[in-house]
């Protein structure tokens, strides 16, 4: 099932949901509104809003503030992205060139800020400490995890559970926010809250380790992003570390050294050794597990489209190619 499948049930949303970015991305600062425009603009999945949407959906939830609450969880996503891609030094994203770029650094810095902001001033909209606290702490979780993660740079000797530390911080964090919010907008119980809150860390982990096999297996055109992109940057992913822990010492050594030096100079012999250890196969397996565990969380949810639509994803979230 594509993903334009998936988001069947809630395209009426999502359309609402563009109107509502475009209207809140206004400034009167020119370049704000070229640079937003152009990152919100460049496609993506928009997976973290429609998470919001669903679960949402999943708990009754008939108001508007899932509309203005999932744009902040993109605005908050898009922001990160900014701040990401100047950190790695990005040029291409989603098959186009990055913000900074096109524009700088220095803008996309300060259009990530902005993007930020705005997202607060949404949110005290809502109205509600609750919503405030959950994207006050995804936020502050979120920025821990960037920092993580440049610490882990280089560093060969990362392990499996730092790895993923920096996973659920950076990444399955605003999945998990995501799905909390739909649960609190949707006034589910403690215990279906904490279960959508649970399925969106798993999620969110399964779809960050897909992430990472397809840095060594996607295809480009389909990913819109270099092969390798993590390995230049130096990135120590479940895939490398695999290969290190299974390879021979040559091949450990190798890995080791392309971490610690980055660059991409010597890719497709860490591409044959990540390939010959099967440490591919071994991050989806990982993947698999995660996505299970995300799917036992619904258990509890009441049958709807929505329900069945989170489902869906699930499966997705190993399956897919880009």
């Amino acid at each position: 099932m594509s993903l334009s499948q998936l988001y069947a049930p809630i395209a009426d949303d999502m359309k609402a949901l563009d109107a509502v970015i475009r209207e809140r991305l206004y400034s009167d600062v020119v370049l704000i509104r070229q640079v937003a425009e152009y990152i919100i603009g460049s496609g993506g999945k928009r997976l973290r809003p429609a998470l919001v949407l669903f679960s949402a959906g999943a708990m009754g939830y008939r108001g508007r503030f899932h509309l203005e609450l999932a744009a902040v969880v993109e605005f908050i996503h898009t922001a990160t992205l900014l701040h990401d891609d100047v950190v790695d030094e990005s040029d291409l994203r989603r098959g186009n060139k990055t913000a900074n770029a096109l524009f700088g650094n220095a803008a996309s810095v300060l259009v990530g800020d902005f993007l930020y902001s705005r997202a607060f001033q949404m949110m005290v909209g809502v109205d509600d400490m609750r919503v405030m606290r959950v994207l006050a702490d995804a936020t502050n979780t979120i920025a821990e995890g960037e920092v993580l993660q440049l610490l882990n740079c280089h560093n060969a000797d990362v392990d499996v559970e730092d790895y993923l530390r920096v996973i659920r911080y950076k990444t399955a964090k605003l999945f998990e926010a995501a799905t909390r919010l739909g649960g609190i907008l949707g006034k589910a119980d403690p215990q279906l809250e904490e279960q959508l809150a649970a399925f969106g860390m798993h999620l969110g982990t399964a779809f960050q380790l897909v992430d990472d096999v397809l840095d060594y297996s996607g295809d480009e055109a389909a990913t819109g992003k270099h092969l390798g992109d993590d390995l230049a940057e130096g990135k120590p992913t479940l895939p490398l570390i695999h290969a290190m822990r299974h390879g021979s010492p040559e091949q450990a050594a190798r890995v080791r050294a392309a971490i610690e030096n980055g660059g991409r100079d010597d890719f497709a012999g860490v591409l044959d050794a990540v390939r010959a250890t099967g440490a591919l196969e071994a991050t989806l397996a990982v993947a698999t597990q995660e996505a299970e565990r995300a799917l036992a969380m619904l258990e509890g949810l009441p049958p709807s489209i929505f329900k069945d639509s989170l489902v869906h994803l699930s499966k997705f979230a190993v399956a897919r190619e880009y």
